[in-house]
């Protein structure tokens, strides 16, 4: 008898048991977020000014992007159009002007500019001296911190064809100064060598931390196969990264229209204008300036899907070649 009873109450206590993966009770629910939410209340307090920021200016205008198919009035109501701004947008000589330098001027930065920080990380993986190392981190940090107008005033002193030490440098050589700012030849080359100065020392910490996280064990154990510093980089520290590279392409891939607003807009004159503006500057100057805010929704809007498109395909395209990719 007794153990019958006790083979019941286990029975009775075991069927009482949530099985797992079952859902629990919704006041176990709410006990279990207010338990959470006490516990890291200072980590979400401290989230909350980037998550308020991210709602105001970046999820609450996907809204107001129905401008674009609309005809903005000054007393609301809009009036529905369409698809009719992208046909004026698309039929502009001017747009297609811009497009074409900011292709120019993307394609230019994720060529010349993209691979820098993988070869700083690299080069700041090999020096073995601590000190050294951490002041050459700090002096290629240090542009990150500066506004594009600040850094924009700096070259513009530096590249002056006639005070500047550009200049004084070609007349020292014998060679005439060139006026690098408003050559329509040279101002591509210098936003990529700005972009380079100002972001390569940053960007390159990403990489960095991934050439930490990999398994010294690896290289003990090329060092046994007789493997020198350079097949070492090569064949454990390059392959240990691709996952790193991978991801942040595709997000690069993501901003490939954008081609840095504050830089263009800072580095921009009228002898240059034709030849470095770019659809961010297009869209600020037609919404701002002249007021045509449907236009300019349509021209983001445009933007915007086709950085989309380019995240999808090089995430397909980094899958298939690398197995790695964003998800």
């Amino acid at each position: 008898m007794v153990a019958q009873s006790k083979k019941s109450t286990l029975t009775t206590v075991r069927g009482n048991v949530p099985k797992s993966g079952a859902a629990l009770p919704k006041a176990g629910q709410a006990a279990g977020f207010i338990h959470g939410f006490r516990q890291w209340w200072p980590y979400y307090a401290m989230m909350t000014p980037g998550i308020i920021f991210f709602l105001i200016w970046h999820y609450v205008p996907i809204w107001e992007a129905k401008m674009a198919f609309e005809q903005v009035r000054i007393i609301p109501p809009n009036i529905w159009v369409g698809l009719k701004n992208f046909q004026a947008l698309f039929s502009s000589p001017v747009f297609y002007q811009v497009l074409a330098n900011t292709l120019i001027i993307s394609g230019m930065k994720i060529i010349f500019v993209f691979p820098v920080p993988i070869m700083v990380a690299l080069l700041l993986n090999e020096v073995r001296s601590g000190p050294l190392r951490q002041t050459i981190q700090s002096a290629i940090y240090l542009p990150h911190f500066l506004s594009w107008v600040v850094i924009a005033g700096v070259f513009v002193a530096f590249l002056s064809p006639t005070d500047g030490a550009a200049g004084q440098i070609a007349r020292g050589m014998g060679l005439q100064p060139i006026n690098y700012l408003t050559n329509t030849g040279t101002i591509r080359w210098v936003l990529v060598f700005t972009e380079i100065w100002r972001s390569a020392g940053w960007d390159s910490l990403l990489y960095l931390a991934a050439i930490i996280s990999i398994d010294t064990q690896l290289y003990d154990a090329a060092e046994m196969d007789g493997a020198n510093r350079w097949q070492k980089i090569w064949h454990v520290t390059l392959p240990g990264i691709v996952p790193t590279i991978a991801t942040l392409f595709i997000l690069n891939m993501g901003m490939f229209l954008s081609a840095d607003l504050n830089q263009v807009i800072n580095l921009q004159n009228d002898v240059n204008a034709s030849t470095i503006d770019i659809i961010d500057t297009y869209v600020y100057r037609i919404g701002l300036t002249t007021g045509e805010y449907s236009l300019a929704t349509a021209a983001g809007l445009f933007k915007a899907v086709i950085g989309m498109v380019l995240v999808l395909v090089s995430h397909l395209i980094s899958k298939r070649l690398t197995g790695k990719g964003v998800w």
